[in-house]
């Protein structure tokens, strides 16, 4: 089984999401005070279609939610997710 990693990179201001030692998926944010706008996310074309971006937007909310930030979905695809997932609701400022 291949392992599944969300990084976060705070100096780029990112979160990565690596499949054993590749990197496949990125999600671009703004710190906007005291809350994270997820701007972009992003998959390797050749591994879309397997779900990876759902694996990526909950590796970064997880991530979130253990601290005290705020998201708001600025990305569509996060946006989706959110609405679909009512356990990542309560983190939302829109």
């Amino acid at each position: 089984m291949q392992s599944r990693e969300v990084r976060h990179e705070p100096d780029a201001r990112r979160y990565t999401l690596w499949i054993d030692d590749e990197q496949v998926g990125l999600a671009d944010y703004e710190v906007q005070g005291d809350a994270i706008a997820i701007t972009h996310t992003e998959i390797d074309p050749s591994k879309q279609h397997g779900g990876l971006g759902s694996v990526l937007v909950q590796g970064v909310l997880d991530q979130i939610a253990e601290g005290t930030q705020r998201v708001i979905p600025a990305c569509p695809f996060v946006a989706s997710y959110i609405d679909n997932h009512e356990e990542y609701q309560p983190l939302t400022t829109r």
